[in-house]
């Protein structure tokens, strides 16, 4: 089965798009570099307006593999600049300077040394400090409930939060699939 960019973007980023998270990620496999360059370029002139960002976090070359970050820069650089979420990104080497940019650069080159996956992604993937801490402190186990992320708190409130993430991305790529414009999709920051 041929996948679609543009469906598997909407699936992936559909609480970004619709300003319910500041980010998400997801994996896309293109052999060339050329079409990837080209589908990255067109998906960017179309968010860039509405606040969206889109960035190659890690390629992987021998699987023809991307990382895409999807992210509301103003809303990640708000979480960036709060002091809970900072000292944890300091605890992990995250230079102090350089705001969004520098953060996601450190994330970038912590990626490519390979070994241990950095978890404090967690953060930038816009998910509660709590689950973030939780999950590194744990090691991935002991979670009160497993949805879009490990949720360490409440799992009634983690069930609710998810099942809200769940409806936005059926609706959008129901209304995708409809032929709405993803320009259309995207609240405007």
């Amino acid at each position: 089965m041929q996948r679609d960019f543009g469906s598997t973007f909407v699936t992936q980023c559909a609480p970004v798009m619709a300003g319910l998270k500041a980010a998400n990620l997801f994996r896309w496999v293109e052999p060339d570099a050329a079409v990837m360059a080209g589908t990255l370029a067109a998906w960017r002139r179309q968010l860039a307006p509405r606040g969206v960002e889109i960035e190659t976090l890690h390629f992987c070359p021998r699987a023809c593999a991307y990382l895409l970050y999807v992210y509301r820069p103003a809303r990640l650089g708000a979480i960036l600049g709060q002091a809970a979420p900072r000292a944890l990104l300091d605890a992990v080497g995250y230079p102090a300077a350089g705001g969004c940019r520098g953060c996601l650069d450190h994330l970038c080159a912590r990626l490519r040394q390979g070994g241990e996956f950095p978890h404090e992604i967690g953060v930038f993937l816009d998910y509660p400090l709590a689950d973030v801490v939780g999950f590194i402190r744990n090691r991935g186990k002991n979670s009160t409930f497993t949805g879009y992320w490990k949720s360490y708190q409440d799992p009634e409130q983690a069930q609710a939060q998810y099942a809200r993430l769940r409806k936005c991305t059926e609706v959008y790529l129901r209304c995708y699939r409809r032929g709405v414009p993803v320009t259309r999709l995207t609240v405007a920051a």
